[in-house]
């Protein structure tokens, strides 16, 4: 693979010293949330395919359903990485293929206290970024050539400071489990569907639910689940945005890098961006006139909403700094 070319007025600068207290605590702030989060997430999407399962087998149906849960669960946190990474095209990278985003993303790490995470290339015009993994020790960051083409030196860096934020207060394993769990819930769902509508389900007379009251559950659990999803989705871009901003010191670089990106990804939608990854890019890869008409039901923000958030910000890090 050949070096990615970069605008040669982007120089290198010297490494950034420690941050101040105040601003440590930004970086860290979110971490000991976001496990509360996932712990809940987990349990009460886990507890609705028990509800289920009782629905379908009683006792017995409520323990499998909810071991096929808890497996659903343990796969997302462990495989998320390798099937985000091989769904998108996405090449592991040297130092010297990408020397400015090592450069940056070292120095970031450093700042923050991660370890360095595993760096990928995605061969696609689109400009767009994502982190995925685990836990810090085991992050993958990926950028697509075309973010390298369309970012000055800043705006690359506020784009990776937002996803090394990702890792800082794992967001990523909140995602994981939250696309897994609802994907699920979703496939069982449609299958209760056509359970109740065949009259599967134990009868009244074996103190089961009717048919109507399976297929009201099939439908309505998925719903539920979707939301949960989108509402975490949404507000981890927020909490992103906010950590990166502090990170780098200023919220500008990331405000104008949203901007780029979504005009970007507008005139260069990504061909083999799929709704199944589609929550961990900084920005929402799907174009056209179905994610126009899904646009309630996105698992991003608004950029303009970001963007003005990302602006409110800058009394609040002049502040800190």
């Amino acid at each position: 693979m050949e070096t990615m070319p970069f605008d040669p007025a982007r120089t290198a600068q010297p490494p950034a010293p420690p941050p101040p207290p105040g601003q440590a605590t930004v970086f860290t702030s979110g971490v000991g949330r976001n496990y509360t989060r996932t712990a809940m997430l987990m349990g009460g999407l886990v507890a609705m395919l028990a509800i289920g399962g009782s629905f379908v087998g009683g006792a017995q149906g409520m323990l499998a359903f909810g071991a096929l849960g808890l497996l659903f669960n343990f796969l997302a946190y462990w495989f998320s990485d390798k099937l985000a990474l091989m769904g998108n095209g996405a090449r592991p990278v040297e130092r010297e293929q990408l020397p400015e985003v090592y450069e940056i993303v070292e120095r970031l790490t450093r700042k923050a206290g991660l370890p360095m995470p595993r760096l990928y290339l995605i061969p696609s015009d689109a400009p767009n970024a994502f982190a995925t993994g685990r836990n810090p020790e085991h992050a993958a960051l990926a950028v697509t050539e075309g973010i390298l083409r369309v970012l000055d030196r800043r705006q690359l860096e506020g784009v990776l400071a937002h996803e090394l934020s990702h890792v800082l207060n794992r967001d990523i394993l909140i995602a994981s489990v939250a696309g897994a769990m609802a994907g699920l819930i979703s496939s069982v769902g449609y299958l209760m569907r056509w359970g109740a509508i065949l009259g599967g389900g134990r009868s009244d007379r074996e103190g089961g639910p009717s048919g109507l009251e399976l297929l009201a559950w099939a439908i309505v659990a998925p719903l539920v689940a979707m939301v949960i999803q989108l509402a975490i989705s949404r507000s981890r871009e927020f909490g992103a945005d906010a950590t990166g901003a502090a990170l780098v010191g200023d919220p500008e670089p990331l405000a104008q890098a949203l901007l780029a990106l979504e005009a970007g990804n507008d005139a260069s939608p990504m061909a083999q961006a799929g709704p199944a990854t589609a929550h961990l890019f900084i920005v929402n890869p799907l174009r056209g006139t179905g994610a126009r008409l899904m646009s309630l039901f996105s698992t991003h923000p608004p950029v303009e909403e970001r963007v003005a958030r990302l602006r409110a910000l800058r009394g609040q890090l002049g502040q800190v700094a």
